[in-house]
């Protein structure tokens, strides 16, 4: 799949590959191939820089920490876990549930020790689940079995609460279509081999096989109606029954092509196109109609809830149609059937993450090239611009011998309106392959940063929390009268208030040292209180 700084602008980052076996897992797409401005207020040139903007609250007018203003880096700074083949996480599969929970929280405290804000957990990586639902089987990456059969226990819950905790934003990661894994790990294209209660037992109708062979799998097929809304029911039965902040896809709705051999999906295409529609065309329209429903959907169940997609980096080449990027590599629109650019001009959704998986200079899709193109695209939006980073990539010939690779990358998003990064994956992160991942935190991740406010969101900022008395290295709080979720700490430092902390409301704030403190509060979508009365601490 794909995913999503440091300094006075906002960004993000993606994913990428770690090896050929754990990429098959994930898709083969992989082997293909900044200050928060609101997006009415950006500049019109697809190459002109975002001018950096201080965090404040809501209101707009600068807030002040002791007389100072206060600043703070709004972008939204996270990894993607992966499950599917235990690639991250679990380790392995049919774990005892201590040691499961035991590594999750390990995960977790990895993201705060880089200064993240969110985490993107794969839950549904090939129509299985990890939590107790009645459209899937439990995911035998986690029980290992295909038996369908319970571990005991709730992991989206446990992973839920554990990330929130930490003030970390909680994005559950779908795969739509995806019926099963190829074998001979996966169930493949055997009917046999699936969990007892699989639907696609019970649906033959709506699974395909593709591709032929022993790396076949099955998909639910997108251009069946009632294949469809079953698909999109069994994702929001998660939006319903948990606290989640944000669903994801990643870049997998129709597979990627295998040579000679076509989806087979004739029969739905006889049946469900409009009357002169090319495959091609009807395909398209069947992911429009998942995306645009999925959009619809949430927001009618929860609409603080976010919805945001990682798409193959490369919508179309300029060499094919004049709107398309300066670039000469697979085409999603055409390959894939994902018109990504329609959801983002339609505002289907609240952000994209592009995976711009390729160096700097790369001469088929050169990542100064690609950036600008998705930076022209989100303007006139209120879709946010997140990137894939592909930190898989790190280590390997080339220009990815540079352990400063990503670092350049993370500096040239911030001239442009990118508001985050998402790394692909944990483990990269943990490996930290070349000095790479503790060169790019140096420079842009050595502070906290704030979660970038969606202003299509509901909004309902807080009242200014005080700090009331210091016990040690740790202060007693008190929310207004509005409660916030969570808190931001700042501490002046010469003629600013920089942020130097966040948490979680209920969380004891914890002084980094003597000084003079001040406390806001945030409402889920990261709009931000006035700035409360300050406390000084003295050594």
């Amino acid at each position: 799949m794909p995913s999503h700084r440091r300094r006075p602008p906002i960004r993000i980052v993606a994913i990428v590959v770690v090896g050929v076996i754990a990429l098959a897992a994930v898709g083969i797409g992989l082997l293909r191939a900044a200050v928060y401005d609101p997006p009415a207020a950006r500049p019109s040139g697809p190459s002109a820089p975002v001018a950096p903007a201080a965090a404040g609250p809501v209101s707009g007018t600068p807030g002040r920490c002791a007389g100072v203003p206060v600043r703070a880096v709004r972008e939204l700074r996270g990894m993607w876990l992966t499950t599917v083949n235990n690639i991250d996480w679990p380790s392995r599969p049919g774990l005892p549930e201590a040691q499961v929970k035991r590594e999750y929280v390990a995960w977790l405290d990895l993201a705060r020790a880089q200064n993240h804000n969110a985490i993107f957990v794969h839950v549904r990586p090939s129509g299985d689940a990890f939590w107790p639902s009645a459209y899937a089987p439990w995911s035998e990456w986690l029980t290992g079995k295909r038996d369908g059969r319970s571990p005991g226990w709730d992991p989206m819950k446990f992973m839920i609460d554990e990330a929130h905790a930490r003030n970390l934003e909680f994005h559950a990661w779908f795969n739509p279509y995806r019926g099963t894994q190829p074998g001979p790990d996966g169930a493949g294209a055997n009917f046999t081999r699936l969990a007892p209660g699989h639907p696609l037992r019970k649906h033959r109708d709506w699974a395909i096989a593709y591709p032929k062979g022993e790396r076949g799998r099955f998909y639910y097929d997108p251009g069946i109606p009632a294949a469809r809304k079953f698909v999109e029911d069994s994702m929001l039965e998660a939006v319903r029954g948990y606290d989640v902040d944000g669903v994801h896809f990643d870049d997998f709705f129709y597979p990627y092509p295998e040579a000679g051999q076509d989806f087979p999906d004739g029969a739905s295409y006889a049946r469900y196109r409009k009357p002169g529609q090319s495959r091609a065309a009807w395909r398209r329209d069947n992911v429009n109609t998942l995306v645009r429903e999925m959009d619809q959907r949430i927001k009618q169940l929860k609409p603080w809830v976010k919805f945001g997609i990682s798409p193959f980096g490369i919508w179309r080449n300029k060499g094919t149609d004049p709107q398309g990027s300066p670039s000469n590599g697979l085409e999603s629109f055409d390959a894939i059937y994902a018109d990504t650019r329609t959801w983002v001009r339609n505002g289907w959704l609240d952000y994209v993450v592009p995976q711009l998986y390729w160096a700097i200079g790369f001469d088929k899709a050169d990542y100064a090239k690609v950036l600008p193109w998705w930076d022209k695209l989100i303007k006139g939006t209120d879709v946010q611009l997140y990137i894939g980073q592909g930190d898989y990539r790190v280590g390997e010939k080339g220009p990815w011998k540079d352990p400063g690779q990503i670092e350049r990358q993370l500096a040239l998003n911030d001239r442009y309106a990118v508001l985050g990064s998402v790394h692909f994956s944990a483990k990269q992160i943990r490996a930290d392959r070349l000095g790479a991942v503790t060169r790019y935190r140096k420079a842009h991740y050595a502070g906290p940063a704030l979660l970038p406010p969606m202003r299509q969101l509901p909004a309902d900022p807080p009242s200014a929390p005080r700090l009331v008395a210091a016990r040690a290295a740790q202060v007693d709080w008190q929310p207004g009268a509005k409660k916030p979720v969570s808190w931001a700490l700042y501490r002046v430092e010469g003629g600013a208030a920089p942020l130097v902390a966040t948490g979680r409301a209920g969380a004891k704030v914890t002084l980094p040292g003597p000084g003079t403190y001040c406390l806001s509060g945030l409402d889920r979508s990261g709009n931000e209180s006035p700035i409360g009365p300050p406390l000084t601490v003295s050594p």
